[in-house]
């Protein structure tokens, strides 16, 4: 039987990761790792709290998620990932999780884009990246996907055959170009999402943060995505 661990990136969300933390479908996963990126506020402590196993990582949404990944307990063959600002809908985790216990697929994606939105969770900029990206990948690496979204699962064993290097907001990206290139099965699946229950974007809060995300979202998808399947 697949066992489970839930990795949650998260960076100033105090008001937001308890509430995540507490709605895990705790009989299903055997841990819920919130890896705390240098928060200035009381994410850990609130995330203890709600039940987490807490872990620190240097700045960095790659460098959270590798950590994660890293920390996870031995047996855990199944990693997810979800952010903690409450967007996520966690009732959607058995459907990522399910085709990979059943051995069906390696790696299984969240799709916003073909899920329900709720109004002013996505900006017109972040749809219209979820589907540049998605046009570019289909012609670069010959895999069709819809959506960057953080909401994901993966086989663990099939993560460390990928060699994640991007320790910034491109390692979810990274992630899909890489299963495409060493032949992962993927599927993707429509996610619902919401509008985050506090706190700030870390990617779309403002300007300069935007287009700081943008920029080397593109820098990894040409640098990597440029590469041919193995």
């Amino acid at each position: 039987m697949s066992q489970v661990s839930v990795i949650i990136p998260a960076l100033n969300e105090a008001e937001s990761i308890g509430g995540v933390v507490r709605s895990m479908p705790w009989g299903a996963i055997a841990e819920c790792i919130v890896v705390d990126n240098g928060s200035s506020d009381a994410t850990a402590a609130v995330a203890a709290a709600a039940g987490a196993r807490v872990v620190e990582s240097p700045r960095g949404y790659g460098a959270a998620c590798a950590a994660g990944s890293k920390a996870a307990l031995a047996e855990s063959d199944i990693l997810v990932y979800m952010d903690g600002d409450g967007a996520d809908v966690v009732a959607h985790m058995q459907e990522l999780i399910a085709p990979i216990a059943s051995g069906d697929s390696d790696f299984v994606i969240g799709s916003r884009l073909r899920g329900q939105r709720e109004a002013g969770s996505m900006l017109a900029s972040q749809v219209f990246a979820g589907r540049l990206v998605g046009v570019l990948l289909r012609l670069l690496q010959g895999v069709k996907y819809s959506d960057m979204c953080a909401f994901r699962a993966i086989r663990r064993s099939s993560l460390e055959q990928l060699g994640m290097s991007e320790m910034t907001y491109g390692w979810n990206l990274e992630m899909q170009i890489k299963a495409a290139q060493n032949r992962l099965r993927i599927k993707e699946i429509p996610v619902d999402y919401r509008c985050r229950i506090g706190g700030v974007s870390k990617v779309s809060g403002d300007w300069k943060a935007s287009f700081k995300a943008a920029l080397r979202i593109m820098e990894v998808l040409f640098r990597v995505g440029l590469r041919r399947k193995a």
